[in-house]
């Protein structure tokens, strides 16, 4: 009987994020500084037979299981250069928000091609199983490598890993799905144009994490004016999540709408989370930790919060 495999997808936080400039063939150029959760999406995969895909879970509702869905484009784009890969059925635990600037189809798209890779003798760093993330979307590399690093270009190239202390942290998503064409739009940066920014801070073996929140704050996400410009209620989202006890700092991650906030103690972003859930229990609000990618999730899982699609801070 063939060993069903599983692989844990987390969620994907833009500590930093810096529009460099936009490229003439209209993609734009980043440079952010990421990492990712203890909280995220479940995917196993059944080795054998057609490529197929199911979709369960708490925010299954909110996700089609189509050819466009990024698992299986990211199947597709790695089959298509590797002669007779094997292929099977993915099963899909969703529980993070859609469209939300967490990651979350870039992660299963990275944890598909993590088992595609395990079930076919397959190297992460394989030049086609990285240039079958590349393809299948710009967020999908920094999810495979599953590294704190800073990222730039377009999302295909990735710096060394980066030393970080674990950050207490609470992510919070009001349930407004943000397309992320619709904020690079709102920036209104013309093809060709290039911006004068500061470099993406990088922490250090030695920094606290109160040292790294320091850094971060001289730093920001250059996409939380053109998202708030989009969707109102992220500016009075990330000015809640900031006024909570012991926050060291407040931030929209990608391009929305989750802000995460970052604290002192896992006991303080706790209690943030018990208290930003009494005050808007319709959201899906998380405590967690940041950091590199862990293989599995946390033993006792931090349950988010259920939330329906749509709400207003």
């Amino acid at each position: 009987m063939t060993e069903t495999l599983a692989a844990f997808a987390p969620a994907k936080v833009n500590l930093t994020l810096s529009v460099l400039g936009r490229r003439e063939d209209g993609y734009h150029l980043l440079s952010s500084l990421v990492a990712f959760a203890e909280v995220g999406d479940d995917l196993t995969f059944a080795p054998g037979g057609a490529l197929a895909l199911s979709v369960g879970g708490p925010r299954a509702a909110a996700l089609s299981a189509d050819a466009d869905n990024l698992v299986l484009k990211a199947a597709r784009a790695l089959a298509a250069r590797v002669p007779d890969l094997r292929l099977g059925a993915f099963r899909l635990t969703k529980r993070l928000p859609v469209a939300s600037g967490i990651g979350g189809g870039s992660a299963d798209a990275a944890a598909a091609l993590r088992l595609l890779a395990r079930a076919n003798d397959l190297a992460l760093d394989d030049p086609r199983v990285v240039e079958a993330a590349r393809e299948t979307g710009a967020d999908v590399p920094v999810c495979l490598a599953g590294r704190v690093c800073v990222m730039e270009g377009i999302g295909e190239r990735l710096r060394p890993a980066l030393p970080c202390p674990a950050l207490p942290a609470v992510l919070v998503n009001p349930g407004i799905p943000i397309e992320t064409r619709a904020v690079f739009g709102a920036l209104a940066l013309p093809p060709g144009a290039l911006r004068d920014r500061p470099p993406t801070p990088e922490p250090s073996a030695e920094m606290s994490a109160g040292a790294l929140i320091a850094l971060l704050r001289e730093a920001g996400n250059d996409l939380e004016a053109p998202a708030t410009s989009l969707a109102p209620p992220i500016a009075r989202l990330i000015d809640m999540v900031a006024g909570t006890p012991a926050c060291r700092l407040a931030r929209m991650s990608g391009s929305g709408a989750t802000v995460f906030g970052l604290y002192e103690s896992d006991a303080a972003a706790a209690s943030a989370a018990a208290r930003l859930s009494k005050a808007r229990p319709g959201w899906w609000i998380v405590a967690t930790r940041l950091g590199p990618a862990q293989e599995g999730p946390p033993t006792v899982r931090r349950a988010p919060i259920r939330a329906p699609r749509t709400a207003s801070p």
